[in-house]
C-alpha cells in the first residue's frame, strides 16, 4: 500500500493543519505517557524545519460534542510548550503565524460536527489551510471530519508515523516471518470477532488470553467461577475454533489462571487449574502455567502479533504477571534477533512498559482499536483516502 506523502521541499509558507493522537491520559495537569505525542514529532518537526506553518488538531477522551475543560487540551501545549488556540474553529491565531511556528488547537471532539463526519464542521476546520496531514494512525479508522471530511477539501497527505504504521503491519499481513503467533488478549470477545477470524487464517498459532480467554474456556466447558467472560459469544468462540482448525492454525487457551476471592487489587492471588476453580473464585489473570507454555511458542516463532493483556496489568506486578512474563520474554527473542515482535494497543503498550522493554520491541502501535481493524480490513477510512 502506498500512501501519498509530503513534499516537505514546497510547504514553506503553507498553512498545513496536522491531524495528530494526542489522546494521552492527563491527570491534574500532568501528562503520564508522551508516547503519542512522541511519535508525532518526527512529521512535526519535518513540517517545522520545513518551514510550514502548522496547526495540529487532535481530540481528547469522549466529551460529546460539548466543551469541557477536564479534556481540555491545553496541557499538552503547556508540555510542547507551543501556543494554544481555545477554539479549533477560532482562525485569527493564522495571521500572525510566521514558518515554521506550530500551534495546538483545541479538543476537536468539542464539536458534534467532528464525529459525525458533518460537511459543514469539516469546512469551518480546513478554512485557512493550504493542506491537510493525517498522522493520527489510532483515530483512523473513523471516518470524522478531522480524518475524512477535511480530505475532500484540502490536498491531503500521510505522515510520517501513519505511513510507518502501515508499513510496519502491512508488512506482517503480507510477508510475515514464520512461523507468526498471534497473542489476543483483553476483555471481549465481541470486540475482536473480526480479527480473530482473520488471524486464524493468517498465523500458524493464535493464543488468547484474559478475559477473552475464560470465555473461549467457557466454550469449552471449563469452570470459569464469578469471572468477566461472555457466556452469549460461545458459539462464536466456538466457530473461531473451527477457521483455526481449518486453516491449519494451533490455537491455545489458558490451562490455568490467577483467581482471587474478589475482583480487587488488594486480592490475595491463588493458582488454580480450570478444574480447581470454584463457583466463587474471581479470575483475574492467567496464571504460571499458562504463561509458560505461552512463552515456549514465543521461543519457537519468528514473528509475533500481540493485542491485549492477560490480566489486570495496571494493578502491578501481582496481577499482571502473566502479562509481564510474555513482554519480556517477547523482548529477549526481539533483542537477540531471533523475533520479529509487533505490539498493539493501549493497554498492552502499557504493560509493555512497566516491564521495561518497550525499547526492545520491533515496533509498537499507537492503535489500539485501528490496530485490530487494520489487521482484519488491510486498511481503514481514513487511510484508504490517502492511497495512491
Amino acid at each position: 500500500m502506498q500512501l501519498r506523502s509530503v513534499d516537505y521541499n514546497s510547504v514553506r509558507g503553507k498553512y498545513v493543519l496536522l491531524r495528530v493522537d494526542f489522546n494521552v491520559q492527563i491527570e491534574n495537569g500532568k501528562i503520564l505517557d508522551t508516547f503519542r505525542i512522541e511519535q508525532s514529532m518526527p512529521t512535526i518537526n519535518k513540517l517545522r524545519d520545513a518551514g510550514a506553518r502548522v496547526a495540529l488538531c487532535a481530540h481528547l477522551g469522549r466529551p460529546g460534542g460539548v466543551a469541557n475543560p477536564e479534556l481540555s487540551l491545553r496541557p499538552v501545549a503547556d508540555y510542547m510548550k507551543i501556543p494554544f488556540v481555545d477554539d479549533c474553529l477560532d482562525k485569527k491565531i493564522l495571521a500572525g503565524m510566521r514558518d515554521s511556528d506550530v500551534v495546538l488547537l483545541e479538543n476537536v471532539r468539542f464539536y458534534a460536527g467532528e464525529e459525525e463526519n458533518d460537511v459543514g464542521f469539516a469546512g469551518a476546520l480546513a478554512r485557512g489551510f493550504d493542506l491537510f496531514v493525517n498522522d493520527a494512525f489510532a483515530v483512523s479508522h473513523r471516518a470524522a471530519a478531522s480524518t475524512v471530511g477535511v480530505t475532500k477539501i484540502l490536498p491531503a497527505f500521510a505522515g510520517e508515523l501513519l505511513k510507518s504504521e502501515v508499513e510496519n503491519i502491512s508488512r506482517l499481513l503480507e510477508n510475515p516471518r514464520r512461523p507468526l503467533t498471534a497473542i489476543v488478549g483483553g476483555a471481549k470477545v465481541s470486540g475482536k470477532i473480526g480479527v480473530l477470524k482473520t488471524l486464524c487464517k493468517l498465523a500458524d498459532t493464535v493464543i488468547v488470553g484474559g478475559a477473552i480467554g475464560t470465555t473461549f474456556n467457557y466454550a469449552c466447558g471449563a469452570r470459569v467461577g464469578n469471572s468477566l467472560y461472555e457466556p452469549d459469544m460461545a458459539d462464536v468462540a466456538r466457530e473461531i475454533m473451527k477457521i483455526a482448525d481449518a486453516h491449519g492454525c494451533k490455537f491455545l487457551m489458558p490451562i490455568d489462571k490467577g483467581v482471587g476471592e474478589k475482583f480487587e487489587k488488594s486480592a490475595v492471588r491463588i493458582n488454580k487449574t480450570l478444574d480447581e476453580i470454584a463457583e466463587g473464585d474471581v479470575i483475574i489473570d492467567d496464571g504460571p502455567m499458562t504463561a509458560t507454555r505461552n512463552i515456549a511458542e514465543i521461543e519457537k516463532s519468528a514473528t509475533v502479533i500481540w493485542n491485549g493483556t492477560f490480566g489486570m496489568a495496571e494493578w502491578g506486578a501481582v496481577w499482571g504477571e502473566s502479562s509481564f512474563r510474555v513482554a519480556r520474554a517477547i523482548a529477549v527473542q526481539t533483542k537477540s534477533g531471533r523475533l520479529v515482535s509487533v505490539v498493539g494497543g493501549g493497554e498492552t503498550v502499557a504493560a509493555v512498559d512497566a516491564a521495561g522493554v518497550r525499547d526492545d520491541i520491533t515496533f509498537v502501535s499507537t492503535g489500539g482499536g485501528a490496530f485490530l481493524e487494520f489487521i482484519e480490513n488491510g486498511t481503514l477510512p481514513a487511510i484508504e483516502i490517502l492511497t495512491l
